[in-house]
Parts: C-alpha cells; sequence; structure tokens
C-alpha cells in the first residue's frame, strides 16, 4: 500500500467506519476533493520545508480553501460573507494559512480545466490583496450593502431565504408533527437508546446554558452528513419547537470537535484549553467580524462537541457553478483576500500571536510572494500524484 494512503487510514482509523467509506468516496471524485478531506497531507508536508520564509504567528483557521468563504447569519441577525470553518484553526505562522490557500486556488483552476496562468494570476492577486489589507492594519468586513459582484449577489440571496425554507428542505410533517425528514440523504437515523440520551443531554443545555435559545423544546433529531475533511466525526441536527410559540422552530446542530490536524506539526506553544470545541468556537470568535448564532460548546459522553444553529443564511460559494465568469472571480479573490487579512488582523495580539504592526510590516514586506507562489505550484504537483495514488487504492478496494 501506497505510503500516502497508509497515513490517510491512519488519520481516519478512529471516526465512524460506514462514514469514513462515505468520505473517500467523496475525495475519489476530483482532486479538490481530495484536499480538502486530507489537510493532514498537507501540514505533514509543509512542516518538513525549509522554503517557507519566516513570518509573524497569527491565529488561522488552518484549512483554509475557497470553499471554506461563505455566507452566515450573526448574534446580531445580520448576514455575513466571511471565513466559516474553524475545525482546524490554532496559533501558526500566517504564511502557512496563506500557502494552504493559494494551493487551492491551482486545484481548482485545474478542475474547473481553466488554463495555468489564469490560476497563477488569480493566486498572485491573492496574496497581493492580502498584503495590502495587511498594510492597513484594519480589519474589514463584507455585508450584503457592502458586498460587490458574485458575493453581492450571493449574499442578497442568503439574505432572502427565510427559515420555513431551511424547515422545508430538513423536516416533513407525520400526524400532524414536524419530523426530521429520513428521505434526505444527508441524514441517517440514531439509534433509539443513543437517540433519547442526545435529545436529553440537548434539553439540560437548552436549560442550563447561557448560550441557548430559551423556552425550546427537543421534537426530533438525526444524524448528519456533510463536508468532506470532518465526515466521519459524529454530527447530529436536533428539531427544536418554542414553548412559547408552537408555530416557531429552530434546527441546531452539534459537531463532534477533535484535534487539530496541524498539532502534530506546530511546535508553538497553544493555550490550554479545556476541549477541542472550546478552542474552535474561541478562535472563531477571535477570527470572525460576528460569531454566529447560538454558537457554543457541549461535552456529550467525554467527547467535546461545537453547538450552532442551522441558518437558511449559511452557504459557501461553489466555484464549480461560476467557471464561466472568470472575470467576476477577481472580486471574489480580491474579497477573500482582505477578509483573512482580516481575520488575522482583529485576532492579533491574543495569547501570543503577533501585534498588529508586526502583521502590518509582513504586509508591506512583498518579498515572501514569490516563494509562496512557487511553492503551491510545485505542491500541486505532489497532491495530485497523491490522489492518483488514493484513486487507485479506492479502486482496488484497499481502502
Amino acid at each position: 500500500m501506497d505510503n500516502v494512503v497508509k497515513q490517510i487510514t491512519e488519520f481516519n482509523k478512529d471516526r465512524l467506519p460506514e462514514m469514513v467509506a462515505l468520505k473517500y468516496n467523496f475525495m475519489a471524485e476530483n482532486v479538490f476533493r481530495f484536499y480538502r478531506g486530507t489537510c493532514h497531507l498537507f501540514y505533514s508536508d509543509l512542516s518538513k520545508t525549509n522554503s517557507i520564509p519566516p513570518s509573524p504567528l497569527t491565529w488561522i483557521c488552518g484549512d483554509l480553501h475557497l470553499e471554506n468563504f461563505g455566507s452566515y447569519k450573526g448574534d446580531n441577525r445580520l448576514v455575513y460573507f466571511d471565513l466559516n470553518d474553524f475545525d482546524e484553526a490554532i496559533l501558526a505562522p500566517a504564511s502557512w494559512e496563506l500557502v494552504r490557500m493559494v494551493t487551492s486556488i491551482f486545484l481548482a483552476f485545474s478542475i474547473l480545466k481553466l488554463e495555468h496562468k489564469k490560476a497563477l494570476k488569480m493566486a498572485t492577486l491573492f496574496l497581493k490583496s492580502y498584503s495590502v489589507a495587511l498594510s492597513k492594519g484594519k480589519a474589514y468586513y463584507i455585508e450584503p450593502q457592502t458586498a460587490k459582484g458574485i458575493v453581492g449577489t450571493f449574499l442578497q440571496h442568503a439574505s432572502n431565504r427565510k427559515y420555513k425554507d431551511i424547515l422545508r428542505k430538513r423536516t416533513v410533517k407525520k400526524k400532524d408533527k414536524l419530523v426530521m425528514l429520513m428521505d434526505d440523504p444527508r441524514h441517517f437515523e440514531i439509534d433509539k437508546f443513543l437517540q433519547r440520551e442526545l435529545q436529553h443531554h440537548v434539553t439540560d443545555w437548552i436549560m442550563y446554558n447561557h448560550d441557548g435559545p430559551y423556552n425550546y423544546e427537543v421534537l426530533d433529531s438525526v444524524f448528519r452528513l456533510a463536508g468532506t475533511g470532518s465526515v466521519g466525526l459524529k454530527r447530529y441536527v436536533f428539531l427544536l419547537r418554542s414553548l412559547l410559540n408552537s408555530s416557531k422552530y429552530l434546527l441546531l446542530e452539534m459537531k463532534q470537535a477533535t484535534a487539530s490536524s496541524l498539532e502534530p506539526y506546530i511546535n508553538i506553544p497553544q493555550p490550554a484549553w479545556n476541549t477541542h470545541a472550546e478552542r474552535v468556537v474561541e478562535i472563531q470568535k477571535r477570527m470572525q467580524n460576528i460569531p454566529p448564532a447560538l454558537l457554543s460548546t457541549t461535552v456529550f459522553k467525554d467527547e467535546s462537541f461545537i453547538i450552532q444553529e442551522m441558518q437558511p443564511t449559511k452557504d459557501s460559494i461553489n466555484f464549480q457553478l461560476i467557471k464561466d465568469r472568470y472575470r467576476d472571480i477577481y472580486q471574489v479573490i480580491d474579497d477573500m483576500a482582505m477578509l483573512t487579512a482580516s481575520s488575522q488582523l482583529r485576532s492579533s495580539g491574543r495569547q501570543s500571536a503577533a501585534v498588529a504592526d508586526e502583521l502590518i510590516a509582513f504586509g508591506n514586506n512583498s518579498q515572501w510572494q514569490d516563494v509562496i507562489l512557487e511553492y503551491a505550484m510545485d505542491y500541486t504537483k505532489k497532491v495530485k500524484k497523491d490522489y492518483t495514488a488514493f484513486v487507485k487504492a479506492f479502486k482496488a478496494g484497499l481502502v
């Protein structure tokens, strides 16, 4: 068995086997999805190179790629476009986040069959726009009123979605009672005993946690399949109904949190988080302009979980759908670069992270940009080689 395939199976060995089988199926779809599902391989390789110049320590989401930006409703009930996945979040060199993102641009353009010079232009634009935004030393954000181009249209559509839209997609009425929709291919039935334990746990969380929605009861729950990298972890959705208004419902997601994939490759002291879920949530609150509604943590059966509201406004840009709008992608990449810089500025100076002045100096120094571009271009070839080895093993039934 190829060494890369061994690394993948070793990384996923403690996850739910039936879900890992689905994860491997997703990863075999294309090289970009393979890249999304193998964050651990990327950092294992990056940690062994000496070619990336030193950069300030910052809080990073850890898995920055084109589809980890999206829309969501903040706890102030306004809709934003921002980084939206923090499962791998950690204190690390700022450049690590940039290399991960730039490599994703080359891979995404590859599967879209867009010529390399276009990918290079976009990757260069991302790094230049990031540097300019960082050098200004001020964090910005994007909301529907300020968004432009594709992101503007994307946010307007997201803002117009109502809660009844997500309920219509996820639930169904049975005997005059609303329940979770089991015909959804992403929903799986939970063992009845476990379901009772989970629903009792969430009921207690609602009653005693100040982050919870007051005066709600749990009606139903399912196991949910979502994402790529996180597939195989435990993930549940709960249907809640208001005790004050029987026609008002909420969908609450409870997602298992585990150690960051970067942890084995980082020799930088990290805060003593109580749980992995606390790490994810606290870093997310620092990096985003406004955190999502009902963002919280819990511990169930000695495992930590992130809790947050499922929203009709939460969505990610699918780059495969905008292949024919190449010129419009300029604005999207520029926005993503600004948001990346803003997230680092916003969280600067916290628990050993570089202060704003250090980040500004890094932004004003452009010498590192070509090195990152060169590494990302070379590493794209490595990802494609690893993907070929994985697909061969997958088709042979070895994973």
